[in-house]
């Protein structure tokens, strides 16, 4: 996993401008700190920071094909290609000779025998460039569920392009950042537009999407998106087709040069790879699989359920370990280490964006921090819970049956992105949140690939599952990136393989929840390899820490903020709301409601001061 960024200019002599290239570059340091290169042609300049998983010594990018000494394609890559052994020996058998192990290689090679149409044939999570030097046009391409992230921000005569917003706006074309009404309302929505950049003028290259830029201007195609099909396969030989993928899935990514590890939280997802992952590695004599869970100091000991969690992970983690017998490492956190302003400005620097969850993407950041101590690649349940139907949301009928994004209308939900209760009665209404909502709605509803003759609930489970397949996944996907390598960690998500995505998402509703429950197919499919208590076990999301001091501690410190005369979001907060949150009665633990909303007004307020942001309105 790599971070890359690049510049192509008709107009100019780029081949000047390496400090430019390299103060885009540099941005990316965090997502690779292993290796870094900048290659610099008239109308090009591609940069690289590297973390190296795969062929440690052969697989420094930017990666140039040449032929007869003179370049024909540059390639700056980020991410795995899991059948690029395959691809390599079709490669090799159509003539071309190889000079590393790598899969960057195979991706490059790839372009060259099949063009654009790349893209189709690879199996994996990427994110990548290549600069054609004979036709002097650039390629971006993403993988078709969005696991890494691509941003660019035309120009006049070109374009930039980065893994993060911050690669883009370290050039000084991209001028300073500038957020008007639609950028601030897809910030509040709780939503992911797709292309959506948020920052005016940028952009984020759609899962599933090439964009091509040339002299006569640029071009977006889309080489993969969700088709709906008659799902023929029996109940029983879909669990069997549905394990016969996750357990292909799971060996292919298994495959690195460098440590490699699992994350653990005693739920069905996670617990499924990594027992499936030890499973794999036992078979192959190559050890135990290590695993890492996360808790907080006396999480499990005072644990009170909230709205979205019933239970504790520890115990059900425990559980696991006991069944399959990794090489297991509990990550316990304290309270004052989710409240370190150098931790919390490190995950504002990793997301570029005030979209953070409070305590939860804190705690993710020093989990991971703490596993890089260990491993460089860890497996992730990630995605199931989209891919198989496992929110709370996808099983009741109000939720199923509100006419909006269904997570949109859970109980709860929303109060973790509260920080609309805080702003300014003038801007809400010049924002009109409910129509941006609305109107996102019906853009996506309007995508919903059909079946003939479908109706009733199972017409409407397939507008959900979509919904949360290209809107909802990609909040945790970004997430999920940007905290894992913000620390150097690759992150990979088998539940995000295509094969599986496809065949999942034309199972019909009532195959999907035969047993009465959530993932039901899920959990027939792992069956064999999970202790009962965890098949058993309801859905719940990762975990937020109770502490009444980590509470009291955002408290104090968005009261010393509203003290000050100065604040950036000052234009955009009613401090009377503000104070009444102060003034109420703390929440008792848990992320919901005042807590949440002062998170965000605090990461708001740096996020405005550090990127110095402007609000165009």
């Amino acid at each position: 996993m790599c971070g890359i960024s690049g510049w192509v200019d008709f107009d100019r002599d780029l081949g000047r401008s390496r400090d430019a290239a390299q103060a885009m570059t540099d941005t990316m340091a965090c997502r690779g700190p292993d290796d870094e290169g900048v290659w610099l042609d008239r109308h090009a300049a591609l940069g690289h920071r590297r973390l190296a998983v795969i062929d440690i010594e052969g697989g420094c990018q930017p990666m140039v094909a040449e032929e007869h000494g003179r370049p024909l394609a540059v390639l700056t890559y980020s991410g795995e290609v899991y059948n690029f052994r395959e691809l390599r020996a079709e490669l090799d058998a159509r003539g071309h000779r190889f000079r590393t192990q790598s899969d960057t290689e195979v991706v490059l090679r790839a372009y060259l025998e099949w063009g654009e149409d790349l893209a189709t044939r690879l199996n994996g999570m990427f994110a990548f460039a290549i600069w054609d030097v004979r036709r002097e046009e650039l390629l971006l391409v993403r993988d078709r569920m969005g696991v890494k992230p691509l941003y660019y921000h035309p120009t006049p005569a070109g374009v930039l392009f980065g893994s993060e917003p911050k690669a883009i706006l370290a050039n000084p074309l991209a001028g300073r950042a500038v957020v008007g009404a639609d950028e601030l309302c897809e910030l509040l929505s709780l939503i992911k537009t797709p292309e959506h950049g948020i920052y005016r003028g940028m952009y984020e290259v759609r899962p599933g999407q090439l964009v091509r830029v040339g002299r006569r201007g640029l071009r977006r195609r889309r080489y993969w998106e969700l088709e709906s099909r008659e799902h023929a396969d029996d109940l029983d030989t879909t669990v069997r087709t549905v394990r016969g993928l996750l357990d292909d899935i799971v060996d292919r990514q298994l495959i690195a040069d460098v440590p490699l590890c699992s994350l653990l939280s005693g739920g069905l997802d996670s617990s499924t790879i990594t027992a499936l992952a030890a499973k794999a590695l036992r078979e192959h004599g190559a050890g135990r699989i290590r695993s890492f869970a996360v808790d907080f100091a006396g999480y499990s000991e005072n644990f009170e359920p909230d709205e979205m969690r019933d239970t504790p992970d520890a115990p059900y983690v425990h559980d696991v370990v006991r069944h399959i017998a990794p090489d297991h490492t509990d990550i316990v956190l304290d309270s004052a280490d989710l409240i370190d302003p150098v931790v919390r400005a490190a995950v504002l620097r990793a997301r570029d964006l005030p979209t953070g969850v409070g305590d939860m993407d804190a705690s993710l950041y020093l989990l991971f921090q703490a596993i890089r101590g260990h491993s460089t690649v860890a497996l992730s349940g990630e995605s199931a819970d989209e891919v198989f139907g496992g929110y709370r949301w996808f099983h009741e009928p109000e939720t199923v049956g509100a006419d909006t994004f269904p997570w949109l209308a859970a109980p709860g939900v929303e109060r973790y992105g509260g920080l609309t209760a805080l702003l300014d009665e003038s801007l809400l209404r010049k924002l009109d949140l409910p129509a941006y909502r609305a109107e996102g709605y019906r853009q996506a509803l309007a995508e919903v690939p059909r079946l003939p003759g479908e109706s009733g609930l199972e017409k409407r489970m397939r507008e959900i599952s979509y919904l949360h397949l290209t809107r909802f996944v990609q909040i945790l996907l970004d997430r999920k990136d940007r905290m894992s390598m913000a620390v150097g960690l690759e992150v990979r998500v088998p539940f995000c393989d295509h094969r599986l995505v496809d065949y999942v998402f034309n199972a019909p509703w009532s195959m999907k929840t035969f047993d009465g429950r959530e993932k039901s197919l899920l959990r027939a499919a792992s069956a064999d390899v999970l202790p009962r208590s965890v098949l058993e076990r309801r859905k719940s999301p990762y975990p937020s820490t109770q502490d009444p001091s980590y509470g009291q501690a955002v408290r104090a410190e968005a009261a010393r903020l509203l003290e000050r005369r100065d604040i950036a979001a000052a234009p955009l907060i009613d401090p009377e709301k503000v104070r009444t949150v102060l003034d109420a009665p703390a929440d008792p633990g848990g992320p919901a409601g005042a807590r949440s909303s002062l998170e965000r007004l605090l990461q708001l307020n740096a996020w405005l001061e550090e990127y110095g942001v402007q609000i165009d309105l």
